[in-house]
């Protein structure tokens, strides 16, 4: 599985549902039931608990709807950018204020760039939250051949490192090649397996379909108007826009910015790319 976990519970809408109802019976009493009660009576308990949760319930309900929401990271599709059980903090608002719930963008503030790490909706189901970086702009031609990504023409370089470990092979090691890649000014590791074919096996039936071109050696594709090509970092263990196509950006949920906990790993707090 890709998507990513969320703190809790996916519960944008239970939050509404319960800042409206709180909200509505606290305002009820305030302003009609306690002018109806005996001077000197005591309020109902119900009326201190609506008090007491709907400033909560609002607070957390706009914290997370238009400023940061934390997400877990379940799988290795990002890695070594972001490692299973990393807790992140996504910003919100950096790609535009969008209405909770519909997700409708009503103000518009930045566009993502590339080489970002955005989460969004997965786009053959919207339910499930996936996190990728942003590889295509719209109007990018992109070709991804033998492992080598090019973007409008110019060859994106890639420098070997040291090979990776993977931290949760320590009694059989584990090291796959890894290198730096630069997209938009933003450096970072990626991770190639020479064993790992380079053709994509089974591309899904995605809109816009028609704008790629799949053969042995890779995937060429032209980024449609309004979407966005993404590619995980662990490059042949990702399922990404070379398998399920383009991300509209109706389904931008926001970029992903800081690692603020991994219960395995109390090293890993910080900056997605420091």
């Amino acid at each position: 599985m890709e998507f990513l976990g969320r703190m809790g519970f996916n519960f944008a809408l239970i939050l509404f549902v319960l800042s409206l109802t709180t909200g509505i019976a606290w305002a009820a009493d305030v302003f009609w039931l306690a002018k109806r009660r005996p001077a000197g009576a005591n309020d109902p308990w119900w009326v201190e608990y609506f008090a007491s949760f709907f400033p909560v319930f609002l607070a957390v309900f706009f914290l997370r709807s238009f400023l940061v929401e934390p997400f877990r990271i379940p799988t290795g599709s990002m890695i070594p950018t972001l490692l299973v059980g990393d807790f992140i903090v996504v910003n919100k608002y950096t790609y535009g204020i969008r209405l909770p719930v519909i997700n409708k963008k009503i103000i518009e503030v930045n566009s993502p760039q590339r080489g970002d790490v955005m989460v969004f909706r997965y786009p053959p189901d919207p339910s499930q939250d996936y996190i990728k970086r942003v590889v295509g702009l719209p109007g990018d031609k992109l070709l991804y051949r033998n492992k080598r990504l090019t973007i409008n023409g110019q060859e994106i370089s890639q420098v070997k490192t040291s090979d990776y470990q993977d931290p949760d092979r320590v009694f059989a090691p584990k090291f796959t090649p890894q290198f730096n890649e630069t997209l938009g000014g933003t450096e970072h590791h990626i991770l190639l397996q020479p064993e790992s074919p380079s053709f994509v096996t089974h591309p899904g039936d995605f809109p816009y379909r028609e704008n790629c071109n799949y053969n042995a050696e890779g995937v060429e594709c032209v980024v449609p108007a309004g979407h966005y090509f993404m590619m995980g970092d662990n490059r042949d263990n990702s399922a990404d826009s070379r398998f399920w196509g383009f991300v509209p950006e109706e389904n931008i949920v926001g970029k992903a910015v800081w690692i603020w906990l991994n219960l395995g790993n109390w090293k890993r707090f910080g900056s997605l790319n420091k």
